[in-house]
């Protein structure tokens, strides 16, 4: 598996866990997010609304990841990149900016995980794209070269 596939597949997994749990399980994502800590409660009501949009759009993002992901074409795992940057920056200064509701442990373990989701899809942004794929003009198909 290439590693831009690799890391497109994480970025889906990340964001269907957040987005099943927070679509499908509200009250409990937002107690227990993530796995018993209550980061989400920590930081202030609990609002329903509020958070099956959060999963809604995590399922969004998430589908467009794993299309980009089995295409594995240069422009359409940029934009699925790019996507997750939109979301995922802002989430992440914020989190930094409000650590105060968090131990020491919590608050590194959230800064961390925050900041690997972005820079997972930086890593996408930035890398170059692999040559075009020739197409033989013997058959019509594409060379088995593929993106690495």
């Amino acid at each position: 598996m290439s590693s831009r596939r690799a890391a497109l597949w994480l970025l889906t997994a990340a964001a269907v866990t957040v987005g099943a749990w927070a679509q499908f399980a509200p009250a409990s994502f937002f107690s227990s997010f993530p796995a018993g800590r209550a980061w989400v409660a920590a930081d202030g009501p609990y609002n329903e609304h509020l958070i099956r949009d959060v999963g809604g759009l995590n399922l969004a993002l998430a589908l467009l990841t794993a299309v980009a992901a089995v295409r594995l074409r240069p422009e359409l795992t940029r934009l699925a990149a790019a996507a997750t940057l939109v979301y995922t920056v802002p989430h992440l200064l914020y989190h930094v900016l409000h650590l105060e509701p968090y131990g020491l442990a919590d608050a590194v373990a959230n800064v961390v995980g925050l900041g690997s989701v972005v820079l997972v899809p930086v890593w996408l942004v930035l890398r170059p794209a692999p040559p075009a794929r020739r197409v033989s003009s013997r058959t019509g198909h594409r060379g088995a070269a593929g993106e690495h």
